[in-house]
């Protein structure tokens, strides 16, 4: 069974703001699940017997090598890609780094990280659900 596809998936996504207000975004790369070619926020899949918060701790790590404090929720959103024929629920928490400095460990997933602003970070092309958190942090 393909979670996202057979069943409803559950992702959780980080939103790492730096000091000036600037936001971490990743461009998912040509192993990435779905959504190839766009800007998203670090996160994956929650797995079996984690919890959200475990979940998006384990994914950040794995993916760009930093330790991360989660501080509050964002949103959730149901993320249906039609043309991928998929659905997930994604659920968004504001994160802080505790320690590391961000980099790429799983290159064929991720092709670039950098930091935009919020202005900079609206004219990407972004994931669906990263579209919607960067709306939400710019109407707080």
């Amino acid at each position: 069974m393909k979670i996202g596809t057979d069943c409803i998936g559950v992702g959780v996504g980080a939103v790492i703001l730096d000091p000036d207000n600037k936001i971490l975004l990743s461009l998912r790369g040509p192993a990435a699940k779905n959504e190839r070619g766009t800007w998203e926020i670090p996160g994956g899949t929650v797995e079996f017997g984690e919890t959200l918060q475990e979940a998006l701790i384990r994914e950040v790590q794995e993916e760009i090598g930093v330790i991360i404090q989660v501080e509050s929720q964002l949103s959730t959103i149901d993320h249906i890609l039609t043309n991928e024929k998929q659905h997930w629920v994604a659920l968004t928490f504001i994160c802080s780094i505790r320690s590391g400095t961000p980099t790429i460990l799983e290159p064929t997933k991720i092709s670039q990280l950098q930091w935009f602003n919020l202005e900079e970070a609206q004219h990407l092309p972004l994931s669906v659900a990263t579209k919607v958190d960067i709306e939400k942090l710019q109407n707080k």
